[in-house]
Parts: structure tokens; C-alpha cells; sequence
């Protein structure tokens, strides 16, 4: 319905296109039977036949005019669709759960974009800049020729569907092959993407070559589909194109042998052959127009199935607005697996106080990010609930509780663009002030004056072009302006060096200050400043309790402080096991 308004005025200018095509045969008709009547005696005037070539002149005008805005109408309206098709998979993909982002490569997403988008937008400018005015013009001209001929016209009638369903068939060989070229060319897309996001690695490694020779090896099994499948395609299109040829040489012949017969004029013969010839390019054309529809519906097939995808995560109906005002979190009985896999978690139950912070300690795989992915709801538990301020966050809306809670993760998610625009993106509709005073608090001012056009300054693709301790301290500002109730903090200074953590530090002890936090430790310094430490043992809550506590029963968390009497290469390699530095 949002491109009726294109869809109408294209329809009523084809429709005018069609019927002033008729002009030419026509005028050649009365033309050629003027001419005749003159050679057996009589008498026509010069206007008669100037007059006929002016009308066929003032048609091939009008026809120019319509069919160059009708052209300027279908551009708006493939404009149009492009936007409309790109902002609808862009919303649906939105709306995912990060669990599809997670399984599927980027590269691979922009591919089916891209291509399905070029192929229906492709399809529906050609169809209406060109083919529809051709397939009208030839169901007009068969009512022409069925006053004239109703044998030929009938015939005509016949051929033309049985001649598309051929094309049809033969072309669904051709549609196979477009499908593996389409897998094909996601998967070298999708390295192709993943290997700029990580050239550093790439580079480190000296993998160009091998990166290299996968995506030619993509390409050149592209090449050879595409190769097969053109060759069958033309193989086709010869037969289909003679076949065609003979069958109309027939119906040339038949028009010829009734004027003969005395059945046509000579004018009516020059009609009916140039009507007949006429309605053969539309048949010709069909061909094209199926590869085009083939070409169309192989492209779009991923685009259409993303587009099926129901997420998997959605607000209930009725959903209400989670309203923060403590900001308490408990975890009740929660159990997790991912999708054919073992659970991960089973029956996690603890609560984290207003105000207090909470440390989740455990070997590598025990799910403490699963823990903090549940509390933002970017996967649903398997069994039992969340709740915040006593509200199971599966009856809030998705967008209320997120809004509740700020996260910096170990991968500070950085977008390119200014200093000021990524702080900013914390909260919609700040101000500078607000940024400025959100920088400071994150122990990040002195360096952002420092750079060269200070918050103005481009950053780069995720933050290249800073440090890692300055990109956490942009995600930390960031958080700090959101000013959410509850934090999520998946500590990031393992990989700085010790200045950097220094800074970082002071920055997230700001940034903790009065609100409800769940930390996913990796230092034995931050463990012992929290009001709670979980520890995880096999996908179950091991040990729950204050620091003070545990330190004493001679579990995981007293095994972590024993490692400060260890040589430094076993404490490492024992921290390591538990996603530790120190």
C-alpha cells in the first residue's frame, strides 16, 4: 500500500503505451492500401498520406513523453521500494536475540541484503520500465488481430503461455545453480567481512595468503556454477529462440496465403504481419523475463527466510514498563542450555541487595557471562526466574529493563566516529555538559583534550585509533551518562598494561558507586572489595558469601588467596584456569 501512489500513474501511462503502439501498423496499413488504390486508378491526395505520417509522428512523440515519465515513476518507485525492503530486514534484524548474531557471520547477513534487495528492485524496474508496456501491447494487438484473423489469433493465444511454461521449466535447472552460487558467495562474503574486522590477527600471523586463497577458492567455485549454468541457460534459450523463429515463419506464410485467397488486403496483410511481429518480441522477451523472475526469487530466498525468522525472545502481551526504584536482583532456580548443547546452568539461585555488589568467580565455561546475559535478557533460562525489584523481567518489555541496566564488557563495543558521539550514545538527548561531565567521572577528560580535535576527534572502526585503556574508559563514560540503577561490569583490565588498569580502576570505582552491581571477575582485588562472591563449580552455585567468609572454608575463593603464596609462573597458570590475571 505505501507504493500505490507509484503503482497507479505507471499502470495508466503503460496502459496509454499500448494503445498508441498500435499506431504504426495501422497507419502502415492505410498507407500501403492508399498507395494500391492509387496505382489502380485513384485518386489520393498528398495530405491523405501526410496526414497518416503525421499521426504516426504525433504518436512516437507522445510515446517518447509517456514512456520517459513512466520510466521517472518507476525509478521513484524502486528508490522507494529500496528503502522500504532495507528498513524492514534492518528492523527485523534488530529485533533478533543476540543468539542469531551469535550463529551467523556479518558478512553473510549484509550478503543476503544486498543481494536480495538488488535482485527484487532489478526485477521490478525492468518489468515496469519495459515489460509490462511489452506484454500489454501484445494482448492489445491479439484483440486486433482476432477481428482480422481468429485462427492466428488463436494460435498466438496458445503459444504464448505454452512458451513461457517451457521457458519456466528450463529454467529451474538455472535456479538450482543460482542457489549454491548464492551459498557460495555468504561464505566468501562473510570471510571476506571477518577478515577486515580482524586484519591485526591476519597480519600477526601472516595469514594473508591463506585468507587469500579461501576467497579465491569461493570465487573461482562461482565462476565454474556460473559457468555451467550459463551454458545451459543459452543451450536452452537456441532452441526455445529457432523453435519460435518457424512457428512464426508459419504464421507469416498463413497471413500471405489468405491475402492470396483474397481474404486481406494488402494494407490488412501489412497490418497483421506487423501486429504478428509486434506480439512476437513480448514472447522473445519472456525468456529474459524468467531468468529475471528466477534471478528474483533465488536472491531473494534468504532474505525472505530472514525475514520469517520470529524472535525468539519477545515481550509478553501486556508487557508492562519496568519501574526501578531499588534496584534488588534474584536469580530463582535458573537453569540454561544453548541450542544442542549441554545445560550450562542449573539451578543458580542468589540475590544481589540494592546498592551491593556481587562477584561471580569460576574456571573458564562455568557461565558467568551466561549469568549476566540472562539479566539483560538476550537468552531466555530454560528454567526458572529473574527478578528485579521483585518483578520477573519476563513480564517487562524487553526495552524497560535494558534501559535499567548500563554494561561494560571486556570488549569496550566501540563505534566509529567522534569521542563525544560514542559517550553520547548512553543516553539520547545529551547534552554537552552532561558528556563532559560523564568523561571526567570515567577518569577519561585528561586524555580526550589531549587528542588532536579533543572530543571531536575520529576514533576509528571500533576504536582503533586509541588505546585499550582509553577505549574502556570511553565504554565507562558511556555507561556513567546512561546513569542505569543496576551494572553489569565484565571487568576489562586483564589485557592493559598497569597504568592503564590504574585508571581504568578508578574509573569503574566510580562508576559502581551506589549501584546494584553483578561482576564477572577476573581480579583477585576486586573479589575482595565486593559485598558477595558467587563461585561456580560444574553449572552450579559452589560457594555464596562474603569475602570475609569464604576466605575461610577452603574453597574455591580461599584456593584463589593461597595462590599469592605460589612461584609466579604456577599462580598464573592456576589464575589462568579461572579467567584471572592476578
Amino acid at each position: 500500500w505505501e507504493l500505490k501512489r507509484y503503482y497507479i500513474p505507471i499502470a495508466l501511462f503503460v496502459v496509454f503505451i499500448a494503445l498508441l503502439n498500435q499506431t504504426t501498423p495501422f497507419v502502415m496499413r492505410y498507407i500501403v492500401d492508399g498507395i494500391v488504390a492509387g496505382l489502380q486508378g485513384k485518386t489520393i491526395p498528398l495530405s491523405y498520406f501526410a496526414t497518416l505520417i503525421g499521426i504516426n509522428f504525433g504518436a512516437g512523440i507522445v510515446i517518447t513523453l509517456l514512456s520517459n515519465i513512466s520510466g521517472y515513476w518507476g525509478d521513484q518507485l524502486a528508490a522507494k521500494l529500496h528503502t522500504l525492503l532495507s528498513r524492514r530486514y534492518y528492523q527485523h534484524l534488530l529485533s533478533l536475540p543476540i543468539g542469531y548474531f551469535d550463529n551467523t557471520q556479518v558478512g553473510s547477513i549484509t550478503s543476503k541484503l544486498v543481494r536480495g534487495i538488488e535482485t527484487m528492485v532489478d526485477f521490478m524496474q525492468t518489468f515496469t520500465n519495459n515489460f509490462s508496456g511489452f506484454f500489454l501491447t501484445s494482448f492489445v494487438t491479439l484483440g486486433i488481430i482476432a477481428y482480422y484473423s481468429w485462427p492466428t489469433a488463436l494460435f498466438l493465444a496458445v503459444l504464448f503461455p505454452l512458451y513461457i511454461w517451457i521457458t519456466t521449466l528450463s529454467s529451474k535447472a538455472w535456479q538450482k545453480k543460482q542457489l549454491e552460487i548464492n551459498q557460495h558467495a555468504d561464505v566468501a562474503q562473510g570471510r571476506f567481512v571477518e577478515t577486515m574486522i580482524q586484519m591485526r590477527a591476519v597480519k600477526s600471523f601472516v595469514k594473508e595468503s591463506l585468507e587469500y586463497s579461501f576467497f579465491g577458492k569461493q570465487r573461482e567455485t562461482i565462476e565454474a556454477l556460473t559457468k555451467i549454468q550459463s551454458q545451459k541457460w543459452h543451450w536452452y534459450d537456441i532452441v526455445r529462440r529457432l523453435s519460435l523463429n518457424v512457428i512464426f515463419l508459419g504464421i507469416y506464410g498463413f497471413i500471405v496465403w489468405q491475402t492470396f485467397e483474397g481474404k486481406f488486403t494488402l494494407g490488412e496483410m501489412t497490418l497483421l504481419i506487423q501486429l504478428a511481429t509486434q506480439a512476437q518480441f513480448p514472447l522473445f522477451a519472456s525468456s529474459f523475463i524468467v531468468e529475471q523472475i528466477q534471478k528474483a526469487k533465488a536472491g531473494s530466498k534468504d532474505f525472505f527466510d530472514t525475514l520469517a525468522l520470529e524472535p525468539s525472545i519477545k515481550d509478553k502481551p501486556g508487557a508492562k514498563e519496568l519501574q526501578v526504584q531499588k534496584g534488588t536482583v534474584e536469580y530463582q532456580n535458573v537453569s540454561f542450555q544453548y541450542e544442542k548443547g549441554a545445560r550450562v546452568l542449573q539451578g543458580i539461585s542468589f540475590a544481589i541487595p540494592s546498592g551491593t555488589k556481587l562477584a561471580l568467580v569460576g574456571e573458564s565455561g562455568e557461565g558467568k557471562t551466561t549469568i549476566a546475559n540472562l539479566l539483560m535478557r538476550f537468552y531466555e533460562p530454560l528454567e526458572g526466574s529473574i527478578l528485579v525489584d521483585g518483578t520477573d523481567i519476563k513480564d517487562a518489555t524487553q526495552t524497560s529493563l535494558r534501559k535499567n541496566i548500563a554494561a561494560v564488557f571486556q570488549s569496550p563495543s566501540l563505534f566509529s566516529g567522534t569521542v563525544r558521539e560514542n559517550i553520547a550514545y548512553g543516553k539520547e538527548g545529551a547534552v554537552e555538559e552532561e558528556i563532559m561531565r560523564s568523561a571526567k567521572a570515567a577518569n577519561a577528560e585528561d586524555f580526550i583534550i589531549k587528542l588532536p580535535q579533543g572530543y571531536d576527534t575520529l576514533i576509528g572502526e571500533r576504536g582503533v585509533k586509541l588505546s585499550g585503556g582509553q577505549q574502556q574508559r570511553i565504554a565507562i563514560a558511556r555507561a556513567v551518562l546512561k546513569d542505569a540503577p543496576i551494572l553489569i561490569l565484565d571487568e576489562a583490565t586483564s589485557s592493559l598494561d598497569s597504568r592503564s588498569e590504574r585508571e581504568v580502576q578508578k574509573a569503574l570505582e566510580v562508576l559502581m558507586q551506589g549501584r546494584t552491581t553483578l561482576i564477572i571477575a577476573h581480579r583477585l582485588s576486586t573479589i575482595q572489595n565486593v559485598d558477595t562472591i558467587v563461585t561456580l563449580k560444574e553449572g552450579r552455585v559452589d560457594e555464596i558469601g562474603t569475602p570475609e567468609k569464604l576466605a575461610t572454608t577452603g574453597g574455591i575463593f580461599a584456593q584463589l588467596l593461597a595462590l599469592q603464596q605460589m612461584p609466579l609462573t604456577l599462580r598464573k597458570q592456576k589464575l589462568k584456569q579461572y579467567d584471572m590475571v592476578r
